[in-house]
């Protein structure tokens, strides 16, 4: 299915195929996707990335394992096949600078959290302060190690001219990145390594979503079935708004 033009519709729409597309992504991941020691769970991060982030927690590894080697068990290795996007970046961040916040991310259950998984809404473009909090979260998050991988369907404004990706960038990177104007919407999947990487795949209105790829360790990932799912979600969006999605198609 391609992408639609949520800017057509009303928030509530939206964050109805919000709500809806972060239950099948959940589903799908703990359906087998994700390797026996990982397990995904959604509204535990509370703030602008949540309560509708998707959190990867890691259940506890066997004293004969490794993280590496549970991953490995149902995840692709970078080294053999690095993952799908049309631009990639890397950087390291400034210990110094990241210090200074003092966001502190916790999970009820003490299970280790490993990655965020987060569709972008209006509301966290609403004002210059959701921005602010939204991309101070995202920093936080790299530099404790949660991998993200983020989905921004919503078009770049005054705010975030470059989209979230972008506004993100800037604070951990001194190279700037532009957003391609004919690809105004952005997937993109962190690496929070010793050296975070981006892998980033700008894409527009009417564009089919690909897989991206989700991190399980810096080295291992799999690729997450946003088409699939997002189709799974769209089949629920009631009728009046899906023929207001679907006018110019």
């Amino acid at each position: 299915m391609l992408i639609h033009d949520w800017t057509r519709v009303t928030a509530g729409t939206w964050h109805d195929l919000h709500v809806a597309w972060i239950t099948e992504l959940r589903n799908v991941l703990n359906a087998g996707l994700l390797p026996e020691d990982y397990y995904a769970q959604a509204e535990q991060i509370v703030g602008p990335m949540g309560p509708d982030v998707l959190a990867l927690q890691e259940l506890d590894i066997p004293s004969n394992g490794t993280p590496d080697s549970s991953a490995m068990a149902g995840g692709v290795a970078v080294a053999i096949a690095p993952p799908r996007a049309k631009l990639t970046a890397e950087t390291e961040m400034d210990d110094y600078t990241l210090k200074r916040r003092t966001l502190v991310i916790r999970h009820t259950s003490g299970d280790r959290i490993v990655a965020l998984l987060e569709l972008v809404s209006p509301g966290n473009k609403h004002s210059y302060r959701e921005i602010e909090s939204f991309v101070n979260k995202a920093v936080e998050a790299l530099y404790r190690g949660y991998h993200l991988l983020i989905v921004d369907l919503v078009p770049p404004g005054p705010r975030d001219p470059n989209g979230i990706h972008g506004a993100i960038w800037s604070e951990i990177s001194d190279e700037a990145f532009e957003l391609p104007s004919e690809e105004p919407l952005t997937l993109v999947s962190y690496s929070a390594g010793q050296r975070k990487k981006a892998y980033i795949e700008p894409t527009a209105v009417g564009r089919e979503l690909i897989d991206m790829p989700l991190f399980l360790t810096p080295g291992i990932y799999i690729n997450v079935p946003l088409e699939a799912t997002y189709l799974a979600a769209y089949r629920g969006v009631p009728r009046k708004w899906r023929k207001v999605l679907e006018a110019s198609e």
